[in-house]
């Protein structure tokens, strides 16, 4: 029967993904994909979710995925449903976080006829992912080729640059069977990823300096060992995961983003090499400092297969593992005296001066990076409140965010696919990304999730206030764009518990006792727009005298 051969062959896959390693399923409703919900919910191992909203679902198995560094897998019915996932899998394919889009689809004879909810969903992510798998209808004589197929989905999900895979599986009706057929077990390939390759890296003399990001983060104790042993700093964005833990914090340098802004001390700070580990910092102050450093030697490592270089000064890209590099590295002589605590001093001025300003941002991110196990930054200003203002230190927590694409989509549902992977997480997302994402809230309604979502609410897009449009005529209206939902009602609207908070003490108890009390819950704080943007551009112009005067 038809619907027997459906569940088998969607069966034989999934069990095939799971003993691949991948554990979670994450999957909207539909009718066309109901042999892979069965088939889902019938696979020993593979434990699934279940989103409505696709859009909301692909940002979620993104999450999770980013948590657990495994494959997620997406499950949605055939039409225009798979293609709600299309802002999660660029972000996937950006930041190299491995996904696997089960897409179900019609058979061949109902293409290009008019049949409703059908469209050619051949290659529907086009660049986007690593690879595209279009499977027949369900063939019993094929079934025994899909667990090698599962493999190289896998295989191409992890390396060399992991990412998004897309499996389109065209079913014939009828989709229920009679009962649950009896499966037979699967046996998959092994997959064993390359080990580090050796490192060829250039000579290294003079002054130079360590720039770490995210995607992928290096390893912290390798990266602080050879700056400390070359006496040069380290540039340490905040996804790099070198600004909070055990390893040696001496060299790690977080406040570049307001000493990078003073002429006088940047041009007396040019480094004779740089070395760069993962994709494009978050600061442009930094960038700029990078783009117009003049390194003579600008080697950027990365292993996995992309061009990691938006500033477009590399000299040498090494294809090596980062720990084999710094290895490599060690018998470099060191910096002159002098250089290392240049940056240090600078540091220092820019972190004193941090706290003469009224600035709630800062008070909320130094709120979170104390108390938070795990936190996402959303895009625009939150994550460039983290990257100025969370500091460093021998504890505080995972800092992570969505900076592939840096889209605002999907914040909500990412902070919550990585409490499911990881545990307690808190979330500093911006109120228009709320807005955009505010049906991945859903999720928390059957429990089980710890989360808090922590709204700065400064009343629309208050990034460009920033920018030159800030200055146009219409700013508010096509710029800023407040929104002025009122999120208490938002909160009441998915049942999760809400508190708004006007001080920055009052949001460090609110934010402790939400996460002592467990569950998902929705602070809001809210912004002085206009006070704000003159505190930080206050701040950033005494940094600037400041340096300048060293």
């Amino acid at each position: 029967m038809a619907a027997d051969l459906n569940f088998r062959w969607a069966a034989t896959l999934t069990a095939a993904l799971a003993d691949l390693g991948v554990r979670h399923a994450v999957i909207s409703p539909g009718s066309r994909s109901t042999p892979l919900v069965l088939a889902s919910r019938a696979t020993e191992g593979l434990k699934t979710w279940v989103q409505v909203d696709e859009r909301c679902a692909a940002f979620f198995a993104l999450g999770l995925a980013k948590g657990t560094g495994a494959p997620v897998a997406l499950v949605a019915t055939s039409g225009s449903a798979p293609a709600h996932w299309y802002p999660a899998v660029i972000e996937a394919s950006q930041a190299g976080v491995p996904l696997l889009l089960l897409s179900a689809d019609r058979p061949p004879e109902m293409q290009d006829c008019g049949a409703n909810q059908t469209l050619d969903q051949t290659r529907l992510f086009g660049a986007h992912v690593r690879a595209f798998l279009g499977l027949p209808v369900p063939d019993g004589e094929a079934l025994a080729a899909l667990p090698n197929l599962a493999a190289r989905a896998v295989d191409r999900a992890l390396w060399p640059l992991p990412g998004p895979v897309h499996i389109n599986l065209p079913f014939r009706e009828p989709l229920v069977p009679d009962g649950m057929p009896a499966l037979a077990s699967v046996a998959v390939p092994r997959l064993s990823l390359p080990p580090a390759m050796p490192a060829e890296v250039p000579e290294l003399r003079g002054r130079g300096v360590i720039v770490c990001a995210g995607n992928p983060a290096p390893p912290a104790a390798d990266v602080a060992e050879l700056a400390r042993t070359l006496r040069v700093p380290v540039l340490a964005d905040p996804l790099s995961g070198l600004r909070f833990g055990s390893h040696d914090l001496e060299p790690v340098m977080v406040r570049y983003d307001a000493w990078a802004r003073g002429e006088r001390f940047v041009a007396g700070s040019r480094p004779d090499w740089v070395l760069s580990f993962g994709g494009a910092p978050v600061s442009k102050p930094l960038l700029r400092f990078l783009a117009g450093c003049g390194a003579a030697e600008f080697i950027v490592v990365d292993d996995r297969g992309s061009w990691s270089d938006p500033v477009r000064r590399a000299t040498h890209m090494l294809r090596a593992g980062a720990g084999a590099v710094c290895r490599a590295l060690a018998d470099t002589p060191p910096a002159p005296s002098g250089w290392l605590e240049r940056f240090q001093e600078a540091d220092a001025v820019a972190t004193r001066l941090a706290d003469a300003f009224p600035i709630a941002e800062r008070d909320m991110v130094q709120a979170a990076t104390s108390t938070a196990g795990l936190l996402f930054c959303g895009n625009s200003l939150p994550v460039r409140e983290v990257d100025a203002f969370s500091g460093k230190g021998p504890a505080g927590p995972v800092l992570t965010a969505n900076r592939g694409a840096s889209g605002i989509d999907g914040s909500v549902s990412t902070l919550l696919g990585l409490a499911a992977a990881h545990g307690p997480a808190v979330g500093l997302i911006g109120d228009l990304a709320l807005y955009h994402d505010m049906n991945g809230l859903l999720m928390a309604r059957d429990g089980g999730l710890d989360a808090v979502v922590a709204v700065p609410n400064n009343g629309g897009g208050a990034i460009f206030e920033y920018l030159p449009q800030a200055r146009l005529p219409g700013f508010a209206d096509h710029w800023l764009t407040p929104t002025g939902i009122d999120l208490g009602k938002v909160a009441g609207l998915y049942g999760l518990p809400y508190r708004s908070a006007a001080t920055g003490a009052e949001f460090a108890t609110a934010l402790d006792e939400a996460i002592d009390r467990g569950g998902v819950h929705l602070l809001e704080v809210a912004i002085d727009r206009e006070r704000s943007v003159a505190s930080h551009k206050a701040y950033w112009a005494a940094v600037a005298a400041a340096v300048d005067a060293l």
